[in-house]
């Protein structure tokens, strides 16, 4: 991947686009494993060395890249604590949430391994395949979406960016999921969780 002379002098900045590249990829997959759209809705393509999909639809593979790039300032400043791919049933009702939980160290000031970064993140896509067991059958007429969870909420006055970004009006669980751990990285300066979260059974019911 291509870094100019800045992102190579600041660490923040040169993992904040490692990992949105990664994100983009990564919900993709997600996407794509759930079975939301056709499997002629994607195309094979090398990643890291490995076979992932990407979207052929424009307004799809539009989608995906506008939203995840668009948190590419503030995933530098740290601002961005979560990532999360939201799947709704006929009622609008999030019934799964494939959850990317991001760490940017704000005080590294060394040297970023790009090559190690993209060998620890290169196991996620290893194990989603893996976990597809582990996740809930699609309902008919389902729809998704990507929401950012942050840590500070952006300041609309300093960043062009900030304006993007609206408050979610999506239906929230009354009760904590039940949380299923897919795969976790920790290497300087980054950090990545992922896990599946779904409603309780009492909750399903109601």
């Amino acid at each position: 991947m291509n870094t100019d002379r800045k992102d190579k002098q600041n660490p923040q900045g040169q993992t904040a686009r490692i990992l949105v590249e990664f994100l983009e990829v990564a919900i993709t997959s997600v996407i794509f494993l759930k079975g939301v759209y056709p499997n002629g809705a994607f195309e094979r393509r090398r990643y890291m060395n490995l076979v992932v999909h990407k979207a052929r639809h424009p307004e799809l593979r539009d989608y995906i890249h506008s939203t995840v790039t668009g948190l590419l300032p503030f995933i530098q400043k740290g601002q961005v604590e979560r990532v999360a791919v939201i799947l709704f049933d006929s009622k609008s009702v999030p019934f799964e949430r494939f959850v990317f939980k991001i760490d940017v160290n704000q005080s590294y000031g060394s040297m970023v391994e790009e090559a190690d970064l993209e060998f620890s993140l290169r196991s996620f896509f290893i194990k989603l395949p893996i976990s597809q067991s582990l996740t809930q059958t699609l309902p008919q007429d389902c729809r998704w979406e990507i929401t950012a969870y942050f840590r500070s909420l952006p300041d609309s006055s300093t960043s062009k960016d900030a304006g993007i970004w609206v408050p979610t009006d999506t239906k929230q669980w009354q009760q904590p999921p039940l949380i299923i751990p897919i795969k976790s990285m920790r290497i300087e300066p980054l950090g990545v969780q992922l896990y599946v979260e779904h409603p309780t059974l009492h909750e399903q019911k109601n």
